[in-house]
């Protein structure tokens, strides 16, 4: 069983200490930093944050380095956010269809009234008209209820604190 310990009202696990979460929060605000920059800057060596990334990722918590686009600048104006109710049981099925859309950006599985969040990224109203009646039509989805963002205030996975 993993004990947890609460930093500053967060929760990390026990295999994790501060200088970890420093380095991550040098991460998630500069993927690109140079390990020396990130030592420099957080006050420890090097071979240090060389060896503590290389835990981070070796535990899962690092998934993968990216750049952050801008999806409105690459012609992609619309965000959906969509709720699916399924037919029990092939939760699981339509989930792992729908993440397969390269424009798809979440699938949350839900409690409540629908089974599943899906949002997407859509270039125009009938590149969505067609995921919503077209790509969505599996045979076990049984409704969907479409939501458009009108502004997006924020949308930023990248927090450690």
């Amino acid at each position: 069983m993993q004990h947890f310990i609460s930093v500053k009202e967060q929760w990390y696990s026990t295999n994790m200490d501060e200088t970890d979460v420093k380095i991550l929060k040098k991460l998630t605000s500069d993927a690109r930093a140079s390990y020396r920059k990130i030592a420099e800057s957080i006050g420890v060596s090097p071979p240090t944050v060389l060896s503590r990334v290389q835990n981070l990722e070796k535990d899962g918590i690092i998934k993968s380095y990216a750049a952050l686009l801008d999806h409105e600048r690459l012609g992609y104006d619309l965000t959906a956010v969509i709720e699916i109710t399924a037919a029990k049981g092939k939760i699981v099925e339509i989930e792992k269809q729908i993440a397969k859309f390269p424009n798809v950006c979440v699938v949350y599985d839900i409690t409540g009234l629908t089974d599943m969040i899906v949002i997407a990224k859509f270039k125009n109203r009938r590149h969505l008209s067609n995921f919503v009646k077209k790509d969505l039509s599996f045979p076990y989805v049984e409704r969907t209820n479409t939501h458009i963002a009108l502004i997006t205030v924020k949308e930023d996975f990248r927090f450690v604190d």
